[in-house]
């Protein structure tokens, strides 16, 4: 098999593409004729080949779907306009009321809002530590149909127990739904802890560039969907291993309408083209950042997968390619959130992650702030809690700009 760069920037070519174009072009088109009507016709009713309406196809998003099964090593992809609508639409596509979920208690905040509005509405929903397969294991009830979990959180960067948890999901026949958006396929493929389906938000490091919204799911063809009681008897047709992957598009997709536009399409596939090299150069400056500011007088705590006094380091190295390029870390009480912050010249502060910019966020004012400080307190987010995504910058550029908001001048970046 050819290398992971070289998959993906010739990933378009496994099929023509009009007038000899390197790369898929934007299809802005949202109906599709047909010189027969009964190949319209055909096309509905998925007897042959071919687009009925832009909600559920286009080509351009299609080339798209392609290149992320063929990033995940999957069957078989569907995008979103945007992650959480990835997240939400599998849910409700798979679950039904009465069924019971397992999920990671360290969850990105709007999948934490998410998962709590599908518990209102009958589909119970157990929080856990994922860092611990017994934790997994004592939740598993007789309704329980699936478990979630992120492969790193955000913004603590507790590493859950993938291959633990994939192991105890193929023994009690349960759906393994892993999100893959903080490691990316580059750093972690979630088919070798047995995942059954993937969830990729496209809108970070996927697309990178922070100028289009998309998410992903994509089936692994791990799980015997003829087992699954909730696949309804119009999908079970053809090959089995892509009748839940089918279900979603379908059902999902169609009800609750939430496509991927084309153009975003186009914007998220060219940047997919230098997912690995730019997660080497953001993880490399992860590495150095973190380095210097577990070392600083001024800061409490630095939480980082890669560091070792981190309590899944060693999980860490086992299972992803590098550590990640998210961190965060606590500020000393003598040092000021806000003065600290707009200190920062090069550092952006900002909401997103994956951007070729290094963004950063104090959590608990922002992204956390809606959550209330007790439940802050119980996920250990300190007030003081600043989120770093790494970007490409130079190394050294990065290392100064911490320095000088702590008013230590230039770094020593040796």
């Amino acid at each position: 098999m050819k290398g992971f760069t070289t998959r993906i920037v010739h990933s378009d070519r496994g099929k023509p593409i009009e007038h000899g174009s390197l790369q898929k072009p934007i299809h802005a088109t949202v109906a599709y004729g047909y010189e027969d009507a009964r190949d319209l016709a055909a096309a509905f009713q998925g007897t042959k080949a071919g687009y009925t309406y832009g909600r559920q196809v286009n080509p351009t998003v299609e080339a798209l779907q392609d290149k992320i099964t063929a990033m995940e090593n999957g069957v078989q992809s569907v995008c979103f306009g945007t992650g959480m609508a990835a997240i939400g639409t599998t849910l409700f596509s798979l679950l039904r009321a009465g069924d019971h979920l397992v999920s990671s208690s360290f969850l990105f905040g709007n999948t934490n809002s998410l998962f709590n509005t599908f518990g209102a509405h009958g589909i119970d929903v157990t929080f856990v530590d994922a860092t611990d397969v017994a934790a997994v294991a004592a939740a598993i009830t007789p309704a329980t149909k699936m478990v979630f979990v992120e492969t790193i959180a955000n913004p603590r960067t507790q590493v859950s127990a993938l291959r633990e948890i994939g192991q105890l999901c193929a023994e009690r026949t349960l759906v393994y739904f892993v999100d893959n958006t903080m490691t990316s396929p580059y750093l972690f493929q979630p088919g070798e802890v047995q995942a059954s389906l993937v969830i990729n938000s496209l809108t970070k490091y996927i697309g990178g560039h922070g100028n289009a919204l998309g998410g992903s799911v994509t089936e692994m063809g791990r799980y015997d969907w003829r087992t699954f009681e909730n696949i309804y008897d119009t999908y079970k047709n053809g090959d089995h291993e892509k009748w839940a992957i089918t279900q979603i598009k379908k059902k999902g997709l169609r009800d609750f309408g939430a496509a991927l536009g084309p153009e975003a399409a186009h914007h998220l596939a060219v940047g997919a083209e230098t997912l690995g090299l730019r997660m080497e150069r953001q993880c490399t400056n992860t590495r150095k950042m973190t380095d210097y500011l577990s070392g600083h007088p001024l800061v409490k705590a630095v939480y980082y997968p890669g560091l070792v006094e981190h309590p899944e380091h060693h999980r860490a190295l086992e299972l992803f390619r590098y550590p990640g390029a998210l961190f965060s870390f606590e500020l000393d009480a003598s040092v000021d959130l806000w003065e600290y912050l707009n200190r920062l010249e090069v550092i952006v502060k900002s909401s997103n992650l994956g951007d070729n910019r290094t963004l950063a966020i104090p959590v608990a004012h922002t992204i956390y702030y809606e959550m209330g400080e007790r439940r802050r307190a119980s996920m250990g987010i300190d007030e003081s809690l600043i989120r770093i995504s790494a970007g490409i910058e130079e190394s050294d550029d990065l290392l100064d700009d911490l320095a000088r908001a702590f008013g230590d001048g230039i770094s020593n970046n040796d």
